[in-house]
């Protein structure tokens, strides 16, 4: 078995469980492979294995590795999108994080966790992207995105107005400081926080999630992911930011925003002693009372 190991520079406390990764990854005789500049972050730092390769894109890793390992929080499994892409090779992750939805392993489960990833005990959870496309070819060709693409006003207080279409039939212009297109994946991010609904990952469809509406009885809004939906710009500034997950670039008002459900998705590895449902639970403290304490 070959896995690759993918993180970002981290203080030093998180360092003992990076150096458990590597010692129960040994123990089982895995190949390992880590991402270059993850590898020059961690030398001097951990005890490294003997042998052990790296790679620097996803072309390396292509029909050459079974599994990729995210070490770090959600932020950094979404890293894993651009080196993964359309290869459905199954992520997981290790949350060295903080709430950890989609990095659902804890860092003191990492020996049970690799033992079961090498045993095979788990099952693949499909989860489908948004696609972004414009006229400006923004992103270049990573115009993709797990949990949300978002449009948010750049460089003064006032509103936005965003007009929405949905293959092509007028939705709703929007008066807010932005709006929110959520994946069911991004149900459970910036979308919750924002009001948003829960969606589980195989509901096939998308929400739109105004961010601070003027109007307040504009409320957000369940789609299915089979629909194109359009977008048009009204504000003071001539510019506006656009985000697709981590990746944010700033867009000319003039910019008509299209997106649609992505061709490809992406395998997240889901052990069998866990399911979305615990997840929730143990994630957003359903049940949890201090009186029953």
């Amino acid at each position: 078995m070959k896995i690759a190991l993918y993180g970002r520079d981290f203080n030093d406390s998180v360092l003992p469980f990076v150096q458990e990764v590597f010692d129960a990854l040994t123990a089982h005789n895995i190949e390992i492979v880590v991402y270059q500049k993850f590898n020059n972050f961690l030398k001097h730092k951990v005890n490294l294995p003997e042998h052990y390769k790296t790679f620097t894109n996803n072309k390396d890793l292509v029909n050459k590795v079974d599994v990729l390992l995210s070490l770090g929080g959600d932020g950094t499994l979404l890293d894993t999108l651009s080196l993964v892409r359309d290869s459905e090779i199954p992520v997981i992750g290790i949350n060295f994080g903080r709430l950890g939805f989609l990095a659902s392993i804890n860092k003191n489960e990492i020996k049970t966790a690799i033992a079961a990833l090498v045993k095979g005990e788990y099952t693949l959870d499909r989860r489908g992207l948004l696609h972004v496309e414009s006229q400006s070819e923004l992103f270049g060709d990573e115009n993709f995105a797990l949990n949300d693409i978002t449009i948010h006003r750049r460089d003064n207080s006032a509103m936005m107005i965003i007009h929405a279409y949905m293959n092509g039939e007028f939705v709703n212009s929007y008066w807010a400081d932005g709006l929110i297109i959520a994946t069911p994946t991004g149900s459970t991010a910036y979308s919750l926080s924002c009001g948003g609904p829960i969606i589980l990952p195989n509901a096939q469809s998308f929400v739109i999630t105004p961010i601070a509406p003027h109007n307040l009885t504009v409320r957000p809004i369940i789609v299915p992911d089979d629909v194109e939906l359009t977008f048009e710009i009204e504000a003071r500034s001539t510019k506006f930011l656009l985000s697709a997950d981590s990746k944010t670039e700033t867009v000319d008002k003039s910019v008509k925003i299209s997106i649609t459900k992505a061709k490809f998705h992406i395998n997240l590895i889901r052990l069998n002693n866990e399911t979305y449902l615990t997840t929730l639970r143990n994630k957003l403290l359903w049940g949890i009372d201090t009186r029953n304490y």
